[in-house]
């Protein structure tokens, strides 16, 4: 189920990118990620635009706060990204949190970022490997996305605007405790 999604006339623009998601796009996304959802048997994925917009996601959502949970996986990628240029790296383009009962894996692929979610029965090296293959999968959609001429239409609709929303000033407060 797409959430929060940034608005477009067209679709869902990406701001860095000046990309257009349109619905046989999400359509391929979310196909990817149910297959990696139900091959790394994690509890729940989030995609996520690399300002911190949810794209979608698959699995048990119910009950998290998705959107608060895509801010600040955005926000740990650039952090981890500032770390890494410190100590003269490039990126760090995959990070990892065992918990007692939960652990994340938080993964940099390309113009997106993936955030799976899997308890303590899932191996964290699973995870890892099935990510892979999605990573290929996934770079693939939005090369395809990335190419199209200006003005593409696409075969199929815009996303319907019911589903397109911005995150709003009172939730990136109420993230952070202000308000």
């Amino acid at each position: 189920m797409a959430q929060k999604l940034l608005k477009g006339s067209r679709g869902v623009n990406v701001p860095r990118a000046n990309l257009v998601i349109y619905q046989e796009d999400l359509t391929r996304i979310n196909a990817c990620l149910n297959g990696l959802q139900n091959n790394a048997r994690s509890q729940a994925i989030l995609l996520i635009e690399n300002s911190g917009q949810l794209i979608t996601t698959a699995g048990k959502t119910q009950g998290l706060d998705s959107t608060s949970l895509a801010a600040l996986a955005a926000g740990h990628i650039a952090s981890a990204g500032g770390l890494a240029q410190l100590i003269g790296e490039k990126e760090f383009s995959i990070v990892v949190h065992e918990g007692v009962q939960r652990h994340l894996y938080i993964a940099l692929i390309g113009r997106v970022i993936l955030l799976v979610i899997f308890d303590y029965h899932t191996p964290p090296a699973k995870v890892r490997l099935r990510v892979k293959k999605f990573t290929g999968e996934i770079e693939q959609i939005f090369d395809e996305i990335s190419r199209r001429p200006d003005g593409f239409q696409g075969k199929g609709r815009p996303l319907p605007e019911s589903i397109i929303g911005e995150v709003t000033d009172a939730e990136v407060e109420g993230l952070f405790g202000k308000g």
